[in-house]
C-alpha cells in the first residue's frame, strides 16, 4: 500500500482518493477493463478495509478509470489457467471483495459507464445508489460461461427488481443497456455520457453533508430492516434510532438547526 497525495494505492490495480469527507474507490486495471483477478480482488477487500475503519470517510463513490468500462467481471483469463483446486482457493478471495463492498458501513455510490457486466455490476449492486451514463451496459450473464452470478447478483437483483424479473434476466444472461437498465430499475439515475462520476461524486457531496453518525446508522436500519416484516423492521430501525439518539452528532443538529447555522459535526 502506497500514499501519494491524496491518493492511497492498495496494490497495483485499486486506489483511494478523497474528496474530503467523500472517498473515492477507484478500480484502476484499464489493460483488461478492470476485470477481477486474483490479485485485484484482495486490492479491493483490502481498501474496504481501509475505508470501513475510516471515520472521517462519510460516503464511498465507487469509479472506473477505464473509458469504456466500468468493471467486465471475473478475469476469465486468468481463471481458464485454474485447476479445480485453483478455483476453490481463489472463491473466498473473491467473494471477500464483494462483501468488503457490500458491508461497507456508510453509503456508497457507483459511477457506472460502460461495461458493467458479471461480477461488475454485481460490484455496482453492492452499493446503495447507482449512477450510470448512456454508454453503461449492465447484465448477469454467468450462465453463459456455466455459472451462476456468485458476487451477491442472486440476492441483490431481486431485492432491486422483483423476484420474476431477476429470473428472467439471470436465466436469460442478457445485458440491457442504459436507458431500459433505467427503466426497469437496475440503476438508479441515468445522466449523459461521460457524466456519471461527476454526478456520483456530487451526490456523494450532498450526503456527506450529513450527520455521519446519522448516515451509518440509516443504513443500518435500512440494510438489517429490509425483508423483515413491519413489526421486525420497526425494532431494527428503534435501535438504530437510540444509538444515534444521545450521540454528540444529535445535540450539535438540534443546536445548529435552533441557532440557524450549518452543523459541525463531531462525529460520535
Amino acid at each position: 500500500m502506497a500514499e501519494q497525495g491524496d491518493e492511497r494505492r492498495f496494490g497495483e490495480y485499486v486506489a483511494v482518493r478523497r474528496h474530503g469527507h467523500v472517498a473515492e474507490l477507484v478500480l484502476d486495471r484499464p489493460k483488461a477493463m478492470n476485470a477481477v483477478s486474483t490479485d485485484m480482488a484482495r486490492s479491493i477487500t483490502g481498501a474496504c478495509e481501509a475505508l470501513a475503519a475510516d471515520r472521517d470517510a462519510r460516503v464511498v463513490v465507487l469509479t472506473s478509470t477505464h473509458e469504456r468500462a466500468f468493471c467486465v467481471g471475473a478475469d476469465l483469463k486468468e481463471r481458464n489457467s485454474f485447476s479445480d483446486a485453483d478455483l476453490v482457493r481463489q472463491r473466498p478471495v473473491t467473494r471477500a471483495a464483494y462483501t468488503g463492498v457490500l458491508e461497507l458501513p456508510m453509503p456508497t455510490v457507483a459511477a457506472v459507464h460502460g461495461f458493467a457486466l458479471g461480477g461488475g455490476f454485481e460490484l455496482a449492486l453492492s452499493c446503495d445508489v447507482i449512477v450510470a451514463d448512456r454508454t453503461a451496459v449492465v447484465g448477469l450473464p454467468e450462465v453463459s460461461v456455466g455459472v451462476i452470478p456468485g458476487g451477491g447478483g442472486t440476492q441483490l437483483l431481486p431485492r432491486r427488481v422483483g423476484a420474476a424479473r431477476a429470473a428472467e434476466l439471470i436465466f436469460t444472461a442478457r445485458r440491457l443497456e442504459a436507458v431500459e437498465a433505467r427503466e426497469l430499475g437496475l440503476v438508479d439515475q441515468l445522466v449523459d455520457e461521460g457524466q456519471d462520476r461527476t454526478r456520483a461524486l456530487d451526490l456523494a457531496a450532498r450526503m456527506a453533508a450529513n450527520s455521519p453518525v446519522g448516515l451509518r446508522a440509516a443504513k443500518r436500519a435500512l440494510r438489517l430492516g429490509h425483508g423483515l416484516d413491519l413489526r421486525a423492521g420497526l425494532e431494527v430501525e428503534d435501535a438504530a434510532w437510540r444509538s444515534v439518539a444521545f450521540s454528540g452528532d444529535r445535540a450539535e443538529g438540534v443546536a445548529a438547526f435552533n441557532e440557524k447555522r450549518p452543523p459541525k459535526w463531531p462525529g460520535e
